[in-house]
Protein backbone atom coordinates (compact mmCIF):
# COMPACT_ATOMS: atom_id res chain seq x y z
CA UNK A 1 0.00 0.00 0.00
CA UNK A 2 2.77 2.32 0.97
CA UNK A 3 5.05 2.00 -2.07
CA UNK A 4 1.67 2.13 -4.47
CA UNK A 5 0.93 5.75 -2.55
CA UNK A 6 5.05 6.81 -3.43
CA UNK A 7 4.37 5.52 -7.28
CA UNK A 8 1.44 7.48 -7.47
CA UNK A 9 2.86 11.00 -5.76
CA UNK A 10 6.25 9.82 -8.17
CA UNK A 11 3.67 10.19 -11.32
CA UNK A 12 1.98 13.87 -9.76
CA UNK A 13 5.62 14.79 -9.53
CA UNK A 14 6.86 14.04 -12.93
CA UNK A 15 3.21 15.38 -14.86
CA UNK A 16 3.38 18.58 -12.90
CA UNK A 17 7.59 19.11 -13.90
CA UNK A 18 6.58 18.93 -17.56
CA UNK A 19 3.77 22.21 -16.87
CA UNK A 20 4.44 25.23 -17.24
CA UNK A 21 5.16 27.70 -13.88
CA UNK A 22 4.21 31.01 -12.75
CA UNK A 23 7.13 32.88 -11.43
CA UNK A 24 6.67 33.55 -7.30
CA UNK A 25 8.07 36.57 -6.28
CA UNK A 26 9.59 34.92 -3.08
CA UNK A 27 10.94 32.71 -5.12
CA UNK A 28 14.91 34.34 -5.96
CA UNK A 29 14.83 34.62 -1.68
CA UNK A 30 13.92 30.67 -1.24
CA UNK A 31 16.67 29.14 -3.76
CA UNK A 32 19.41 31.21 -2.41
CA UNK A 33 18.95 29.01 1.05
CA UNK A 34 18.63 26.07 -0.52
CA UNK A 35 22.22 25.27 -0.16
CA UNK A 36 21.69 25.57 3.30
CA UNK A 37 21.09 22.65 5.87
CA UNK A 38 17.79 24.12 7.31
CA UNK A 39 14.90 22.18 6.51
CA UNK A 40 12.76 24.53 4.39
CA UNK A 41 9.07 25.04 5.27
CA UNK A 42 6.98 26.56 2.96
CA UNK A 43 2.97 27.60 5.15
CA UNK A 44 0.32 28.94 3.62
CA UNK A 45 -3.48 28.29 2.49
CA UNK A 46 -4.53 25.14 0.39
CA UNK A 47 -4.40 25.72 -3.17
CA UNK A 48 -2.47 28.96 -2.99
CA UNK A 49 0.70 27.49 -4.60
CA UNK A 50 2.84 25.94 -2.29
CA UNK A 51 3.70 22.63 -3.93
CA UNK A 52 4.05 24.50 -6.95
CA UNK A 53 6.77 27.15 -4.64
CA UNK A 54 8.85 23.45 -3.91
CA UNK A 55 8.69 21.93 -7.26
CA UNK A 56 10.40 25.34 -8.78
CA UNK A 57 12.61 25.15 -5.33
CA UNK A 58 13.23 21.47 -6.45
CA UNK A 59 13.07 20.96 -10.32
CA UNK A 60 16.93 21.35 -10.67
CA UNK A 61 17.68 18.66 -7.55
CA UNK A 62 16.96 14.97 -7.16
CA UNK A 63 14.53 14.36 -4.49
CA UNK A 64 11.11 12.56 -3.69
CA UNK A 65 7.97 14.00 -3.47
CA UNK A 66 5.35 12.34 -0.40
CA UNK A 67 1.92 13.83 -0.37
CA UNK A 68 0.80 13.45 3.10
CA UNK A 69 -3.16 14.61 1.83
CA UNK A 70 -3.48 10.69 0.82
CA UNK A 71 -5.74 9.02 3.93
CA UNK A 72 -3.86 5.70 3.19
CA UNK A 73 -0.49 6.98 4.61
CA UNK A 74 -1.87 8.38 7.43
CA UNK A 75 -2.63 5.44 8.50
CA UNK A 76 0.82 4.32 8.53
CA UNK A 77 1.96 3.76 12.56
CA UNK A 78 5.97 2.70 11.35
CA UNK A 79 7.42 5.85 9.69
CA UNK A 80 10.33 3.71 8.86
CA UNK A 81 8.52 2.25 6.23
CA UNK A 82 7.74 5.42 4.52
CA UNK A 83 11.23 5.84 4.12
CA UNK A 84 11.80 2.67 3.01
CA UNK A 85 9.03 2.91 0.57
CA UNK A 86 10.68 6.51 -0.86
CA UNK A 87 14.11 4.74 -1.09
CA UNK A 88 12.60 1.53 -2.91
CA UNK A 89 10.56 3.48 -5.32
CA UNK A 90 12.97 6.62 -5.97
CA UNK A 91 16.21 5.11 -5.08
CA UNK A 92 19.50 7.49 -3.89
CA UNK A 93 17.86 11.12 -3.63
CA UNK A 94 19.26 14.42 -1.80
CA UNK A 95 16.57 15.68 -1.08
CA UNK A 96 13.01 14.66 0.60
CA UNK A 97 9.64 17.22 0.14
CA UNK A 98 6.82 16.47 2.17
CA UNK A 99 4.08 18.20 0.82
CA UNK A 100 1.01 18.71 3.66
CA UNK A 101 3.07 17.84 6.97
CA UNK A 102 0.47 18.77 9.33
CA UNK A 103 -1.93 15.80 8.04
CA UNK A 104 0.60 13.13 9.84
CA UNK A 105 0.63 12.59 13.30
CA UNK A 106 3.73 13.48 14.69
CA UNK A 107 5.13 14.79 11.96
CA UNK A 108 7.55 16.76 13.94
CA UNK A 109 9.45 13.74 15.44
CA UNK A 110 9.70 11.75 12.57
CA UNK A 111 10.85 15.16 10.66
CA UNK A 112 13.41 15.78 13.66
CA UNK A 113 14.63 11.98 13.00
CA UNK A 114 15.07 12.57 9.71
CA UNK A 115 16.78 16.18 10.43
CA UNK A 116 19.45 14.13 13.00
CA UNK A 117 20.05 12.03 10.20
CA UNK A 118 20.95 14.37 7.84
CA UNK A 119 18.70 14.01 5.05
CA UNK A 120 18.07 17.76 3.32
CA UNK A 121 13.81 18.59 3.77
CA UNK A 122 10.92 20.53 2.08
CA UNK A 123 7.83 20.72 3.94
CA UNK A 124 4.57 22.28 2.90
CA UNK A 125 1.54 22.94 5.86
CA UNK A 126 -1.44 24.20 5.39
CA UNK A 127 -1.73 25.21 9.67
CA UNK A 128 0.32 28.50 10.82
CA UNK A 129 0.25 29.38 14.05
CA UNK A 130 -0.02 25.27 15.29
CA UNK A 131 2.36 24.26 12.67
CA UNK A 132 4.69 27.51 14.02
CA UNK A 133 4.36 26.07 17.28
CA UNK A 134 5.21 22.29 16.74
CA UNK A 135 8.30 23.86 14.59
CA UNK A 136 9.25 25.93 17.61
CA UNK A 137 9.43 23.00 19.80
CA UNK A 138 10.75 20.47 17.77
CA UNK A 139 13.06 22.07 15.28
CA UNK A 140 14.54 24.91 17.22
CA UNK A 141 16.94 27.20 15.15
CA UNK A 142 17.09 24.43 12.24
CA UNK A 143 14.70 25.70 9.56
CA UNK A 144 13.31 28.71 7.40
CA UNK A 145 9.94 29.31 7.01
CA UNK A 146 8.35 31.20 3.95
CA UNK A 147 4.63 32.29 3.38
CA UNK A 148 2.94 31.80 0.44
CA UNK A 149 -0.57 33.26 -0.61
CA UNK A 150 -2.48 33.63 -3.86
CA UNK A 151 -0.92 34.94 -6.40
CA UNK A 152 -0.26 38.97 -5.84
CA UNK A 153 -1.19 41.58 -8.78
CA UNK A 154 1.89 41.15 -10.00
CA UNK A 155 2.12 37.44 -10.33
CA UNK A 156 -1.32 37.78 -11.52
CA UNK A 157 -0.46 39.52 -14.08
CA UNK A 158 2.82 37.60 -14.75
CA UNK A 159 0.63 34.42 -15.42
CA UNK A 160 -0.31 36.04 -18.60
CA UNK A 161 2.59 37.14 -19.70
CA UNK A 162 1.17 40.89 -19.19
CA UNK A 163 4.24 42.08 -17.49
CA UNK A 164 3.70 46.27 -16.98
CA UNK A 165 7.11 48.91 -17.18
CA UNK A 166 6.95 52.68 -16.41
CA UNK A 167 6.98 53.25 -19.67
CA UNK A 168 3.75 51.43 -20.58
CA UNK A 169 1.44 52.87 -18.23
CA UNK A 170 2.24 55.94 -20.24
CA UNK A 171 0.20 54.22 -23.46
CA UNK A 172 -3.37 54.73 -22.90
CA UNK A 173 -4.22 51.32 -24.31
CA UNK A 174 -1.96 49.54 -21.94
CA UNK A 175 -2.99 51.43 -19.07
CA UNK A 176 -6.74 50.90 -19.63
CA UNK A 177 -6.12 46.79 -20.28
CA UNK A 178 -3.99 47.10 -17.10
CA UNK A 179 -6.97 48.55 -15.02
CA UNK A 180 -9.31 46.02 -16.43
CA UNK A 181 -6.92 42.86 -15.45
CA UNK A 182 -6.80 44.75 -12.30
CA UNK A 183 -9.90 45.26 -11.82
CA UNK A 184 -10.68 41.58 -12.28
CA UNK A 185 -8.12 40.83 -9.58
CA UNK A 186 -9.68 43.41 -6.64
CA UNK A 187 -12.89 41.34 -7.36
CA UNK A 188 -11.82 37.67 -8.00
CA UNK A 189 -8.73 37.66 -6.54
CA UNK A 190 -5.40 35.77 -7.70
CA UNK A 191 -5.82 31.68 -6.70
CA UNK A 192 -3.62 30.32 -8.93
CA UNK A 193 -6.00 27.71 -10.35
CA UNK A 194 -8.88 30.34 -11.46
CA UNK A 195 -5.93 32.88 -12.84
CA UNK A 196 -4.03 29.89 -14.77
CA UNK A 197 -6.72 27.31 -15.40
CA UNK A 198 -9.82 29.67 -16.07
CA UNK A 199 -11.87 27.85 -13.55
CA UNK A 200 -15.32 29.37 -12.27
CA UNK A 201 -14.43 31.44 -9.12
CA UNK A 202 -17.46 31.60 -7.60
CA UNK A 203 -17.93 27.37 -7.76
CA UNK A 204 -14.17 27.28 -7.62
CA UNK A 205 -13.41 29.47 -4.41
CA UNK A 206 -16.54 27.97 -2.46
CA UNK A 207 -16.53 24.42 -2.67
CA UNK A 208 -12.58 25.30 -1.64
CA UNK A 209 -13.92 27.49 1.54
CA UNK A 210 -15.81 24.75 2.52
CA UNK A 211 -12.93 21.81 2.05
CA UNK A 212 -10.99 24.33 4.28
CA UNK A 213 -13.49 24.48 7.03
CA UNK A 214 -14.23 21.02 7.03
CA UNK A 215 -10.65 19.27 6.41
CA UNK A 216 -7.88 21.81 8.59
CA UNK A 217 -10.70 23.05 11.14
CA UNK A 218 -13.68 20.35 11.91
CA UNK A 219 -11.74 16.72 11.55
CA UNK A 220 -8.66 18.39 12.58
CA UNK A 221 -9.95 19.84 15.78
CA UNK A 222 -13.10 17.95 16.53
CA UNK A 223 -15.65 20.80 16.34
CA UNK A 224 -18.44 19.73 18.14
CA UNK A 225 -20.47 22.82 16.21
CA UNK A 226 -19.91 22.98 12.95
CA UNK A 227 -22.62 24.85 11.73
CA UNK A 228 -21.45 27.98 14.50
CA UNK A 229 -17.98 27.75 12.59
CA UNK A 230 -19.43 27.95 9.20
CA UNK A 231 -21.63 31.15 10.67
CA UNK A 232 -18.91 32.80 12.33
CA UNK A 233 -16.84 32.53 9.31
CA UNK A 234 -20.04 33.51 6.90
CA UNK A 235 -20.04 36.60 9.36
CA UNK A 236 -16.53 37.55 8.90
CA UNK A 237 -17.10 37.30 4.86
CA UNK A 238 -19.62 39.68 4.90
CA UNK A 239 -18.30 42.13 7.57
CA UNK A 240 -14.60 42.12 5.96
CA UNK A 241 -11.95 44.62 7.44
CA UNK A 242 -15.10 45.44 10.15
CA UNK A 243 -14.30 45.91 13.86
CA UNK A 244 -15.20 42.84 16.37
CA UNK A 245 -14.79 41.93 19.28
CA UNK A 246 -15.17 38.39 21.01
CA UNK A 247 -18.20 39.19 23.56
CA UNK A 248 -19.98 40.94 20.61
CA UNK A 249 -19.39 38.21 18.33
CA UNK A 250 -20.73 35.86 20.96
CA UNK A 251 -23.86 37.73 21.26
CA UNK A 252 -24.60 38.14 17.65
CA UNK A 253 -24.46 34.68 16.49
CA UNK A 254 -25.63 33.07 20.25
CA UNK A 255 -22.34 31.36 21.33
CA UNK A 256 -22.24 29.33 24.33
CA UNK A 257 -19.23 31.91 25.67
CA UNK A 258 -16.56 34.10 24.37
CA UNK A 259 -14.19 31.27 25.28
CA UNK A 260 -15.97 29.16 22.59
CA UNK A 261 -15.63 32.29 20.02
CA UNK A 262 -12.39 32.93 20.71
CA UNK A 263 -11.07 29.21 20.19
CA UNK A 264 -13.42 29.43 17.00
CA UNK A 265 -11.34 32.52 15.45
CA UNK A 266 -7.91 31.10 15.83
CA UNK A 267 -9.25 27.86 14.04
CA UNK A 268 -9.87 30.06 10.84
CA UNK A 269 -6.71 31.99 11.35
CA UNK A 270 -4.64 29.35 11.85
CA UNK A 271 -6.21 27.84 8.64
CA UNK A 272 -4.75 31.03 6.87
CA UNK A 273 -8.42 32.18 6.17
CA UNK A 274 -8.91 34.89 8.33
CA UNK A 275 -6.18 37.47 9.62
CA UNK A 276 -7.36 39.48 12.54
CA UNK A 277 -6.01 43.43 12.61
CA UNK A 278 -4.87 44.68 16.17
CA UNK A 279 -5.07 48.50 16.79
CA UNK A 280 -1.89 49.90 17.49
CA UNK A 281 -1.00 51.28 21.23
CA UNK A 282 2.00 51.45 23.40
CA UNK A 283 0.13 49.58 26.28
CA UNK A 284 0.23 45.64 25.04
CA UNK A 285 -2.87 45.41 27.36
CA UNK A 286 -4.79 48.24 25.65
CA UNK A 287 -3.98 46.16 22.07
CA UNK A 288 -5.32 42.80 23.34
CA UNK A 289 -8.31 44.24 24.88
CA UNK A 290 -9.44 46.57 21.89
CA UNK A 291 -11.59 45.72 19.00
CA UNK A 292 -9.80 44.07 15.95
CA UNK A 293 -10.57 44.11 12.36
CA UNK A 294 -10.69 41.34 10.08
CA UNK A 295 -9.76 40.75 6.71
CA UNK A 296 -9.61 37.29 4.14
CA UNK A 297 -6.52 35.43 2.51
CA UNK A 298 -7.87 36.42 -0.84
CA UNK A 299 -10.58 38.91 -2.45
CA UNK A 300 -12.69 35.78 -4.58
CA UNK A 301 -13.75 34.02 -1.03
CA UNK A 302 -15.94 37.80 -0.92
CA UNK A 303 -16.74 37.30 -4.40
CA UNK A 304 -17.88 33.74 -4.12
CA UNK A 305 -19.10 33.84 -0.60
CA UNK A 306 -20.50 37.49 0.87
CA UNK A 307 -24.30 38.37 1.70
CA UNK A 308 -23.76 41.71 -0.41
CA UNK A 309 -26.09 43.17 -2.77
CA UNK A 310 -23.42 45.66 -4.12
CA UNK A 311 -19.79 45.24 -4.39
CA UNK A 312 -18.12 48.09 -1.73
CA UNK A 313 -14.77 48.84 -3.69
CA UNK A 314 -13.25 50.69 -0.99
CA UNK A 315 -13.27 47.62 1.19
CA UNK A 316 -11.48 45.24 -1.42
CA UNK A 317 -9.09 47.97 -1.79
CA UNK A 318 -8.31 47.67 1.84
CA UNK A 319 -8.03 43.92 1.67
CA UNK A 320 -5.80 44.04 -1.00
CA UNK A 321 -3.58 46.59 0.59
CA UNK A 322 -3.57 44.03 3.71
CA UNK A 323 -2.37 41.47 2.11
CA UNK A 324 0.72 42.97 -0.01
CA UNK A 325 1.72 44.28 3.10
CA UNK A 326 2.06 41.33 4.37
CA UNK A 327 3.90 39.83 1.39
CA UNK A 328 6.11 42.49 1.74
CA UNK A 329 7.26 40.84 5.12
CA UNK A 330 5.06 42.99 7.72
CA UNK A 331 4.37 40.95 10.55
CA UNK A 332 0.76 41.18 11.73
CA UNK A 333 0.76 42.63 14.90
CA UNK A 334 4.03 43.42 15.17
CA UNK A 335 4.78 46.05 12.67
CA UNK A 336 1.63 45.98 11.29
CA UNK A 337 -1.66 47.29 13.08
CA UNK A 338 -4.49 49.69 12.32
CA UNK A 339 -4.60 53.05 14.85
CA UNK A 340 -7.58 55.42 16.05
CA UNK A 341 -6.64 59.20 16.79
CA UNK A 342 -7.82 60.64 20.80
CA UNK A 343 -10.60 61.72 18.02
CA UNK A 344 -11.62 58.62 16.84
CA UNK A 345 -10.08 59.32 13.24
CA UNK A 346 -9.21 55.47 12.03
CA UNK A 347 -6.04 55.05 9.92
CA UNK A 348 -6.20 52.12 8.01
CA UNK A 349 -2.73 50.32 8.81
CA UNK A 350 0.54 51.52 10.33
CA UNK A 351 4.11 50.36 10.00
CA UNK A 352 5.73 50.09 13.62
CA UNK A 353 9.54 49.05 13.66
CA UNK A 354 11.96 48.99 16.73
CA UNK A 355 12.38 53.11 15.35
CA UNK A 356 9.35 53.92 15.73
CA UNK A 357 6.02 54.26 13.42
CA UNK A 358 7.44 54.60 9.71
CA UNK A 359 4.63 54.69 7.57
CA UNK A 360 0.95 55.76 7.80
CA UNK A 361 -1.54 54.64 5.04
CA UNK A 362 -5.20 55.44 4.52
CA UNK A 363 -7.06 53.71 1.88
CA UNK A 364 -9.57 55.19 -0.62
CA UNK A 365 -10.99 54.01 -3.58
CA UNK A 366 -11.67 57.17 -4.43
CA UNK A 367 -10.52 60.73 -2.98
CA UNK A 368 -12.20 62.84 -6.42
CA UNK A 369 -15.14 64.88 -3.88
CA UNK A 370 -13.51 67.66 -1.44
CA UNK A 371 -15.37 66.06 1.64
CA UNK A 372 -13.36 62.48 1.10
CA UNK A 373 -10.02 63.91 0.76
CA UNK A 374 -10.18 66.27 3.61
CA UNK A 375 -11.97 63.32 5.91
CA UNK A 376 -8.19 61.53 5.33
CA UNK A 377 -6.09 64.45 4.80
CA UNK A 378 -7.30 65.10 8.89
CA UNK A 379 -6.94 61.23 10.26
CA UNK A 380 -3.09 61.42 8.51
CA UNK A 381 -2.24 64.40 10.03
CA UNK A 382 -3.75 63.79 13.33
CA UNK A 383 -2.16 60.53 13.62
CA UNK A 384 0.95 61.94 12.41
CA UNK A 385 1.03 63.93 15.46
CA UNK A 386 0.48 61.84 17.79
CA UNK A 387 2.29 59.06 16.82
CA UNK A 388 5.34 61.19 15.41
CA UNK A 389 5.38 59.94 12.09
CA UNK A 390 6.36 62.51 8.76
CA UNK A 391 5.30 59.15 5.85
CA UNK A 392 1.80 59.69 4.93
CA UNK A 393 0.13 57.83 2.34
CA UNK A 394 -3.62 57.71 0.85
CA UNK A 395 -3.50 54.44 -1.45
CA UNK A 396 -6.40 54.72 -4.51
CA UNK A 397 -7.50 52.96 -6.79
CA UNK A 398 -6.03 55.29 -9.87
CA UNK A 399 -5.29 59.04 -8.80
CA UNK A 400 -1.52 60.20 -8.22
CA UNK A 401 -0.96 63.27 -6.36
CA UNK A 402 0.53 65.16 -3.41
CA UNK A 403 -1.46 66.72 -1.06
CA UNK A 404 0.22 69.23 0.78
CA UNK A 405 -0.72 70.33 4.54
CA UNK A 406 0.83 72.70 6.71
CA UNK A 407 4.51 71.85 5.40
CA UNK A 408 3.30 68.37 5.67
CA UNK A 409 3.22 66.09 2.35
CA UNK A 410 0.76 63.63 1.59
CA UNK A 411 2.02 60.92 -0.99
CA UNK A 412 -1.47 60.06 -3.06
CA UNK A 413 -0.57 56.95 -5.59
CA UNK A 414 -3.01 54.16 -7.29
CA UNK A 415 -2.58 50.67 -5.57
CA UNK A 416 -1.99 49.00 -9.04
CA UNK A 417 1.13 51.30 -9.26
CA UNK A 418 2.08 50.25 -6.10
CA UNK A 419 1.62 46.70 -5.91
CA UNK A 420 3.79 46.39 -8.91
CA UNK A 421 6.69 48.16 -7.49
CA UNK A 422 6.46 51.01 -10.00
CA UNK A 423 6.06 53.80 -7.00
CA UNK A 424 7.11 53.72 -3.79
CA UNK A 425 5.93 55.05 0.15
CA UNK A 426 9.89 55.38 0.93
CA UNK A 427 10.89 57.43 -2.35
Amino acid sequence: MIQNCIIQNKHEKEELLKEPFVYREKLKHALAEMEHSQIKIILGPRRSGKSVFCFLLLKKKPFAYVNFDDENLLKVKNYDRILESIFEVYGSVEYLFFDEIQNLDQWELFVNRLKRRKYKMVLTGSNANLLSQELASALTGRYLSFEIFPFSLKEFLNSSNEAISSEDIAIPEKKGLLLKKAAQYLITGGYPEIVVDGLNPKTYLGTLFDAILFKDIVMRYQVRHPHMLNELAQWFITNFTSEYTYSRLRKQLNFSSVLTVEKYVGYLENAYLFFSLRKFSVKLTEQVKSPRKIYLIDNGFIYARAFQLSKNYGRLLENCVLLELLRRGHCLNTHLFYYKTTNNKEIDFVIKTSDGVQVLYQVSYLISDDQTKERETRALIGASKELHCSRLCIITWDTEEQIMHNNQCIRVFPFWKWALNLVSEYD
